[in-house]
């Protein structure tokens, strides 16, 4: 692979990790929010919960910057996007007391917010199958990086 190609895709691992370093990390010093979704979908344990997403989002999110353990953290994120799109993100809003036009704004950013999960889902499968490329810790250790 060309050094060009191997740089596109550090560009494309910097910009795919950027938006989980930065979420994992704000549910790590805020968790009240998340936890107020998960508690909102009907799962248990939403302190514990939000705490362990925000850490998975932040391990997983630095791996891809640097380009360990790069196939399964992709899978791992691509599952993890497919979830959280279809359990948080696949239903209409309706906060009470809200005007109708409000909850159908929620509603619509909402449906872009599934649309951008199962997007990057399609972005990690990408990166779990074809690997980080030559700029990364798996190509150091001698891990298959590119088909």
């Amino acid at each position: 692979m060309s050094n060009t190609n191997n740089a596109i895709i550090l560009i494309a691992r910097i910009l795919l990790s950027f938006m989980f370093i930065m979420s994992g990390f704000d549910k790590l010093v805020n968790p009240a929010g998340t936890a107020g979704m998960i508690t909102g979908a009907g799962l248990p344990a939403a302190d514990l919960l939000a705490y362990a997403a925000g850490l998975f989002e932040l391990v997983a999110g630095l791996f891809v910057l640097v380009g360990f353990q790069t196939k399964l953290t992709g899978w791992a994120l691509a599952l993890f996007c497919v979830f959280t799109g279809l359990v948080f993100h696949s239903s209409a809003i309706n906060v009470p007391d809200f005007p109708a036009a409000a909850n159908g704004w929620l509603t619509v950013l909402n449906q872009i917010m599934m649309m951008k999960n199962i997007t990057l889902a399609g972005a990690y499968i990408l990166l779990a199958t074809f690997g980080p490329g030559a700029y990364s810790i798996d190509a150091r250790r001698g891990v298959a990086v590119a088909a």
